[in-house]
């Protein structure tokens, strides 16, 4: 059986993550396409973030004609500030392939 090469740089994303990424998507409300390609989801993994963020009451659906938008709530901004907040704490500071900064942070919540 093959071992997991840790120096490997496209490490797996862990689900506090993933969540973190699809809350920070959604901060001023996306379409389901828009953040399956942003925060880098098959559909199927999309549509289980998504209901579980709903569940939790971290993000919100609304109508628009025939689209559904979803919208981080203010507990899903809490999220997102505490997520941030441990990270930091535990010093782990992120960049993408790019060098930027990862998508939960590209949008201001504090």
């Amino acid at each position: 059986m093959a071992g997991i090469d840790l120096t490997d740089s496209r490490k797996r994303r862990d689900r506090l993550h993933i969540m973190a990424e699809v809350l920070g998507v959604t901060m001023d409300g996306a379409l389901k396409t828009q953040i399956m390609y942003r925060a880098n989801l098959s559909f199927a993994q999309l549509n289980e973030y998504l209901s579980l963020l709903l569940g939790l009451g971290l993000l919100k659906t609304r109508k628009q004609g025939q689209k559904t938008i979803y919208k981080t709530t203010v507990k899903g901004v809490r999220y997102l500030k505490s997520y941030e907040e441990i990270r930091v704490l535990l010093g782990k500071e992120e960049k993408n392939v790019k060098g930027n900064p990862p998508i939960y942070l590209t949008k201001s919540f504090f």
